[in-house]
This record gives C-alpha cells, sequence and structure tokens, in this order.
C-alpha cells in the first residue's frame, strides 16, 4: 500500500507545481518550452522503469501475475508505450476542440490541466472496473481482444470527417443544462453576470475533452490490459502518460500534419494487441516481443510520413494540367 500511496502523493505535488509555480501566470507555450517538458515527462516515465524493476525485485507489492523484476519492468514500458502512441489521435481531437471554440494559446494550458485531473479520476475508474471483469470473467479477454480488432477496422476504414465539437451532442446538451456565453474572461471557466454563472468556451472545451478522453480511453485501457492485468503497472503507465500529454500537446499540434501515416501505426498496434488478446490463452509470446512491435509500428509510420509526402490538391491539379 505504501507504494501506492507514495506513486499518488508524488503524481498530486508535481501537478500542484505545474499549476502553482511553472504554469501560475497563463502564457502562450512556445515550442522550446514545450520540448523541455516532453523531455522531461518521457524521461521521468522511463527511469521509472528502473524504479519498477527494484519495486517488483524487493517484493515491496502484491504481484498477483507472478511477474520477474524483468517481466514487470517490460510490461510497464510497454504499457506506457502503447498509450503514448495512442494519445496521438487524442492530440489530434484536442487541437481541433481549441480552434472550434477559438481558445487562445495562452489559455489553453489551463484547460488541458483540469482535464488532466478529470483524467486521471476516469482512467483509474477504468482501470479498476476492466481489472475487475478479467479477473471475474475470464472470456472478457475475448470480448476486449475483439473490441480493439473493431477500432483498428474503423480506423483503417473510416473516412476523414472534419470534426466541428459546436455540433455535438455533449454541446447540446450543456447549452440546456447551464447559460452559456461566447465571451472568455482570461483564464476563467465560469463569470457572473446578473446574478447568475454562466459557463465560458473554456468550460465547454473542457466537458468535450473530458468525454473524449473517456471514449479514447476505451481503446487504451483494453490494450494495456492485453499487455498485463497487474494494477500498479497498468495505473503507473497509464497516469505517467496522460501526464506528459499537455506538454506533448503543445510540442506536436504543429507538427501533427507532417505525419500523415503514424494513423496506420495505431491501427497495427491496436491490430497486434487485439489478436494478442484473442489468443492469450493459446499463444505465448515473450514479454520483449510487444515492446518491438510498438517501436518498430511507430518508427515506420514516422519515417513514411517523412520520406513520402502526400501530395496536396494544389500539387495534385498542376500535375494533373502539366498531363
Amino acid at each position: 500500500m505504501i507504494v501506492w500511496i507514495s506513486f499518488i502523493v508524488i503524481v498530486s505535488i508535481f501537478l500542484c507545481l505545474d499549476l502553482f509555480v511553472f504554469n501560475r501566470k497563463a502564457h502562450v507555450i512556445s515550442t522550446k518550452e514545450a520540448s523541455k517538458f516532453t523531455t522531461l515527462w518521457v524521461g521521468i516515465a522511463i527511469a521509472f522503469t528502473v524504479l519498477i524493476y527494484f519495486i517488483y525485485d524487493a517484493g515491496y507489492l502484491a504481484n498477483p501475475d507472478k511477474l520477474s523484476a524483468t517481466d514487470a519492468a517490460i510490461k510497464y514500458l510497454t504499457g506506457y508505450l502503447i498509450e503514448l502512441s495512442l494519445s496521438i489521435d487524442n492530440i489530434f481531437v484536442i487541437a481541433v476542440i481549441f480552434k472550434s471554440f477559438s481558445i487562445n494559446r495562452k489559455y489553453q494550458h489551463r484547460v488541458l490541466f483540469w482535464g488532466i485531473i478529470g483524467a486521471l479520476v476516469f482512467r483509474a475508474l477504468m482501470i479498476l472496473f476492466g481489472i475487475a471483469l478479467i479477473s471475474e470473467i475470464s472470456w472478457m479477454t475475448y470480448i476486449f481482444g475483439a473490441f480493439l480488432l473493431y477500432t483498428a477496422y474503423t480506423m483503417l476504414s473510416s473516412k476523414e470527417k472534419e470534426f466541428d465539437p459546436k455540433t455535438s451532442k455533449i454541446y447540446q446538451y450543456a447549452q440546456r443544462i447551464f447559460p452559456v456565453t461566447d465571451r472568455i474572461d482570461g483564464q476563467q471557466l465560469f463569470i457572473k453576470k446578473m446574478g447568475k454563472r454562466i459557463a465560458t468556451p473554456l468550460f465547454l472545451a473542457l466537458v468535450i475533452i473530458e468525454i473524449t478522453d473517456i471514449l479514447f480511453a476505451l481503446d487504451s485501457i483494453p490494450a494495456i490490459l492485453a499487455i498485463t492485468s497487474d494494477p500498479f503497472l497498468v495505473f503507473s503507465s497509464n497516469i505517467l502518460a496522460i501526464m506528459g500529454l499537455r506538454s506533448m500537446y503543445f510540442f506536436l499540434s504543429n507538427l501533427l500534419d507532417k505525419f500523415h501515416y503514424i494513423h496506420y501505426s495505431l491501427v497495427a498496434i491496436l491490430t497486434f494487441v487485439g489478436l494478442k488478446m484473442l489468443f492469450v490463452h493459446y499463444v505465448h509470446l515473450p514479454e520483449w516481443l510487444s515492446l518491438v512491435v510498438i517501436f518498430i509500428s511507430l518508427l515506420t509510420g514516422a519515417l513514411f510520413s517523412i520520406y513520402h509526402r502526400p501530395k496536396t490538391s494544389l500539387e495534385k491539379e498542376s500535375l494533373h494540367i502539366e498531363k
């Protein structure tokens, strides 16, 4: 229990430092600043792999799956990379939400901070629920596996649509529950007008980000459960990936258009973990294989995006004229 408490306390301290020290005043997060914090969070998450090794080697935690220290470290790192890679789609959606509500980059960090707080709570509940299901009902692994394969198929076959948060049902329901204003008043989520508490576009963006994160978690939680059902490994890998999501958003938001084919990397990863979950009782794969598949999938998608940039509509038109 002391390991769980220590981990939650350390995460809470990091969050307090983020809000009340590093980002106390609203400011535009530059690419340079975002890259520093992204490097810091990724470094912390990777360094935590060593701590995982020593925790399981010393037996400080209950170890229901009887994992060796090496296996525990590999499973943690694999789960972290899965969550981090699947967060790329989430970053796309967050960028669209902010653009739709015309939220200045100066105030985006505050919205994402509270979004992370909500995500931590919801992810913890979903992890506990998912682990309980797998522990009590063994055939749930087949359900999760089939769901991941279905998600991979829909990602591969669906046509790109322009997502507009203002036409979503979430936005329409929010307007019915409380008064809404189009005016942004600094970092305020609510303002008072004529004695009434009115939601600002920042709060509406926060609500939609929270809901979309829950939807994304429906993919990422089963994907991590395909690697391990150890509660601490699933929780810590998921939480540390989420903690670095804000800085990664500011670092990658301007670069996402350059990685056109990373989408197919995510399809490959979901397909692999889905198949692994379906055949978990029949085929035992070495722990390092999942890590290798995820790394190669992401590297291939990134390299293909760099060296095979798809032609823009203007380039296609000029090519057609030349012919």
